[in-house]
This record gives structure tokens, C-alpha cells and sequence, in this order.
């Protein structure tokens, strides 16, 4: 059981939880929803034992707890296997005590029969905690999450960032305590390991709240829905697509009640107007007067939900002939992650590479973009070009010292800053919120910055790496009808189903160190957008 009781907790001036409550039983699947900023994360670390509120408890009872962050805590030496194997540090200890007992008696140093005494205890302890299955259990997530075999003994300081974050992922997994607290698991996590995920956690039998802006995924995982929204929460039965039901009945309702109070508030207004001097009705307008004075208020309820506001527009045309990229190969040491890639971009084509974690989908988007020079082969940009990149760990390079709007301001030196408050305020940052130190800012807070730091550039040719991971499910929106109606180019590497749905016009697949294109997968542009 996981449970919050009367939560309260301000960063500076900004509270961000008030008095807020719920009870997640055994067995729920509880997903916790907001926008960016409003406190979900917070409510994790403070279920987890990792935060302290300014008021109120929280936490969890019935075992262990284990928890998924939105960063990697790994340590850097460790093998794949050992990192896995710090799930389990009684066994871990226990397998250490055998192999020191074991060469004791091997050396004939000591008492034997102690000795054999000692490692009998070890022994029936080492199986009452199941550890001769723990690298069956190790060796079944590593496959679920796509791992592969010769990845066991990687050191974790060798896999890339996305990587990581699924041996962060894979350490929960494993552990299986009773109760367990993801935030944003599936952010890098390919379409396989995503649904791989879906079923472990459909199948888990204990408790789960979760973070996350895949609402497919969602839908699958979650049997409840908290939604945290002005510092308190509100629960809805069911999956997100139902708490979307629930949530738009509950606000029509709302809407119907505050109608039908103002009717009645404006009839009572008008009469007591009407009859205040009147002698013969004194009694009356006093009466009444009193019972409006003792009304409680049902407010008008806010259907639409606060989102960002952007559009795409491309600065300049290019020539037709935009991109050559020609027999391109990198290698990292001798690890061969492209070997052979040529592939051909016009302008107004919208390229999605797919492929596997690992597979060099971030590497070749990395030197089409002249952020890596390729061990091999040539990458030649028309002249008009003017690129613009998104690194999928942008929000992670921001200044942490910086305020918004000097983070914005760093890349838009000659903006006035009317302009550039005008635009962060597009991105829902208004008012003083220019001025917070990234520092404070939450995961996806930070991603809007970066968002918006990016979109301030002029360029022709969008360079996308994942770009919706991290993102609300308002700005995700946005931001893929911004990228639908964009009238430049676009070569994005994603494994969001909905890029390749309703953006991409052409598709390939980067895997075994080369990019094929899949001609079955190639959408025409209305004629509209094909004219431009």
C-alpha cells in the first residue's frame, strides 16, 4: 500500500502541494497525472523517503519500496550484472560470505566443523532469499528491456544515456518489492520494450504509482487515475482514456451546478434590488440577504486546460537537392556503431529514422547535423541550409545558474527582452516564472526551456532526437501539430508511433551499422505542402 496523507510543500514562494491525500491499496496500478511543474515528481520522492513536506506524511507499508528516477544512479565501474545484482544486497552479501568461507576451508584454515557449520547457515539463507534464481530473474528483464547477451559485462560508464536509464529500470524490475514508484519509464524505451513493459507491470502483483506522459501507455498499465492538479489531487476510476471521460462529465456537471447557482443568485439579487426600501417587505429582503451571504460559491470550472502555444515556420528556402550523405561509417573505439549509410533528403521531406536503442539512430543524426565528424564517408548540405538540432538530453545541458529567461537570452542575444517574455510565455512561463533559476525547474519545466530555446533559432531543416520524451501531454500535442503544418524539412529519430503516423514522409530503418528505407512506409504530402 502506498499512501499520502494532508501533503503540503512549498519551493520558496511556490507551493506546490496543499493538503493533498490518497490511498493506493494492494495491487492498484495508480497513474499520477498534471502538467509539467505541478508536483509529481515531488509526491514520488516524498512517497519514497527521498523528500521531506513541509506538512503532512507519506510513504508506504507492507515491504520494500523501489524506486525509478528520471536520471540514472548507477555506479559507473560496475558491470551490468553487478549493477543488478545491488537489488539484492543481503544475497549479494551472502554470496561474498560463502566464496571467503569456501576458501577457508579449502586452506584448512580454522575450525572445520565450524566452518561447515557457517556455510550450511549461508546456504539455507542464500535459498530462503531465492538467490540461485536471482540471475534467472536478471538475465529475463535484461532480455524484456532488449539488452543484449554480450552487454552483461558492459560497464554501466559505457552505455549511452537512454541505456542507463533502462539498468535504472531493470534494478526495480528485478528487485520486486511489494511496492513500486516509476517516474517516466518509458522515455527511451523502444516500441518492443515498451509493451514488454506494459505486460511485466499488467502482470505484477503488487503496487504501483506511476509518472508518465505515454498515455497509451497508460491506458494499458493504469487501473486509476490521481490527477494533481493547484496542489491537490483528485482520483478517477479506471484507465487515462476514462479519467478523460470522467474528467470532462465532472466539468460539465460542475458547469451545469455554477449555471444554475448564478440563475439563482441573480433572481434573489433582483429582488432584493428591487424590495430593499419597500417597508411591507423587510422581512423578506433581510431573509434573503442572509441565506445569499451564507451561499458557498461553485465556480465556474476552467474546461480548457493551460497549454503551450507555438507554430514552426521556416526561415529562408533551400535548394530542392538538400542532403547527400554518402557511405557514412563512426565507430567508438572499436565498437562499429554505422558502417555503410547513403541516403538522399529534398527539400519539404520529413525523414523518421527507426531502429533499435543502440542501433546509431543518435549517431547519424548527430553527424548529419556536424555535431560528430563520421570515421568514414561524407555529408554534404546544400548552401541554404540552416539547422537547427534537438538533442534528446538538451533540457539536460541548461545552465543550472541561469534564470529562463537568461537561458533563453544566451542564444538570442539581440531579442529585446518583450520578445523573448512574449515567447516564454507561450511556453507557460509568465510573470515573474522568467526569472526561477533552472535549478528549481521540474523535468519537464526544463524541456519546455529547451523547447523554447530551440524554436527561437532561425532555421529551414528541423534536426529532431526523440523529441516528445520528457514532455506533457499538452506540449506533446502542440509540438506534433507544430511539426505537421512545418513548411522546412525535417529528419527526426523517434520512436513515438505518432511522429511516424502523422509527420513522417519517408522512413528508415538504422540497424546493423546501415539505414534502409521503408519504401512501405513512405506518405505522400498533401498537394498543398508538396507545392511549397
Amino acid at each position: 500500500m502506498i499512501f499520502a496523507e494532508s501533503l503540503s510543500k512549498s519551493y520558496g514562494r511556490a507551493r506546490v502541494l496543499r493538503d493533498a491525500s490518497f490511498i493506493i491499496g494492494d495491487g492498484e496500478r495508480v497513474g499520477l497525472v498534471g502538467p509539467n511543474g505541478a508536483g509529481k515528481s515531488t509526491i514520488l520522492e516524498i512517497v519514497a523517503g527521498e523528500e521531506e513536506p513541509d506538512s503532512g506524511k507519506a510513504g508506504w507499508r507492507g515491504g520494500d519500496i523501489g524506486f525509478h528516477h528520471q536520471e540514472a544512479r548507477l555506479v559507473p565501474e560496475h558491470t551490468l550484472v553487478e549493477e543488478l545484482w545491488t537489488a539484492f544486497p543481503e544475497a549479494r552479501s551472502i554470496e561474498l560470505d560463502l566464496a571467503v568461507v569456501a576458501a577457508k576451508i579449502e586452506a584448512g584454515d580454522g575450525d572445520l566443523d565450524a566452518l561447515i557449520e557457517e556455510q550450511t547457515a549461508l546456504f539455507e539463507r542464500f535459498e530462503a532469499l531465492d538467490g540461485y534464481r536471482i540471475d534467472q530473474r536478471i538475465g529475463r528483464v535484461l532480455d524484456g528491456l532488449g539488452f543484449a547477451v554480450t552487454d552483461r559485462e558492459k560497464r554501466c560508464a559505457d552505455f549511452s544515456g537512454g541505456w542507463q536509464m533502462r539498468v535504472s529500470l531493470a534494478k526495480v524490475l528485478v528487485h520486486r518489492p511489494p511496492n513500486i514508484v516509476l517516474d517516466e519509464p518509458t522515455n527511451h524505451l523502444d516500441i518492443a520494450a515498451r509493451d514488454w513493459l506494459a505486460l511485466e507491470l499488467c502482470e505484477y502483483r503488487g503496487t504501483v504509482l506511476l509518472v508518465t506522459h505515454d498515455t497509451e501507455f497508460m491506458d494499458i498499465v493504469a487501473t486509476r487515475i490521481l490527477e494533481l492538479k493547484d496542489g491537490s489531487i483528485t482520483s478517477y476510476t479506471g484507465n487515462y482514456t476514462a479519467y478523460q471521460r470522467q474528467k470532462a462529465d465532472r466539468i460539465a456537471q460542475q458547469d451545469r451546478a455554477a449555471a444554475r447557482q448564478e440563475r439563482e443568485l441573480d433572481k434573489q439579487t433582483k429582488f432584493i434590488e428591487r424590495f430593499r426600501y419597500k417597508q411591507t417587505k423587510a422581512t423578506a429582503v433581510q431573509s434573503r440577504i442572509k441565506a445569499v451571504e451564507k451561499i458557498e460559491r461553485i465556480e465556474r470550472p476552467n474546461a480548457r486546460e493551460t497549454t503551450v502555444s507555438f507554430q514552426l515556420q521556416a526561415t529562408g528556402r533551400t535548394e530542392r537537392d538538400l542532403l547527400a550523405v554518402t557511405n557514412v561509417a563512426h565507430a567508438y573505439g572499436t565498437h562499429e556503431v554505422l558502417t555503410d549509410v547513403t541516403l538522399h533528403v529534398e527539400r519539404g521531406d520529413r525523414v523518421v529514422l527507426i531502429g533499435p536503442n543502440g542501433s546509431g539512430k543518435s549517431t547519424l543524426l548527430k553527424i548529419i547535423a556536424r555535431r560528430l565528424d563520421p570515421t568514414g564517408g561524407s555529408v554534404l548540405w546544400s548552401d541554404r541550409a540552416r539547422l537547427g538540432y534537438y538533442d534528446q538530453h538538451q533540457d539536460e545541458a541548461l545552465e543550472t545558474g541561469r534564470s529562463v529567461i537568461e537561458e533563453v537570452r544566451s542564444v538570442a542575444t539581440d531579442e529585446p527582452d518583450e520578445r523573448l517574455r512574449n515567447i516564454l510565455g507561450r511556453f507557460l512561463f509568465r510573470g515573474d516564472d522568467v526569472f526561477k533559476p533552472i535549478s528549481v525547474l521540474s523535468g519537464g519545466e526544463r524541456s519546455r526551456v529547451a523547447l523554447a530555446k530551440f524554436l527561437i533559432e532561425p532555421s529551414n531543416v528541423l534536426l529532431l532526437d526523440e523529441p516528445t520524451n520528457h514532455l506533457d501531454v499538452g506540449t506533446r500535442r502542440q509540438l506534433l501539430n507544430a511539426l505537421e503544418g512545418y513548411d522546412g524539412t525535417i529528419i527526426c529519430a523517434s520512436h513515438d508511433a505518432s511522429i511516424l503516423e502523422r509527420v513522417a514522409t519517408r522512413v528508415y530503418e538504422v540497424d546493423g551499422g546501415t539505414a534502409v528505407e521503408r519504401e512501405e512506409m513512405r506518405r505522400e504530402l498533401p498537394a498543398m505542402k508538396r507545392s511549397r
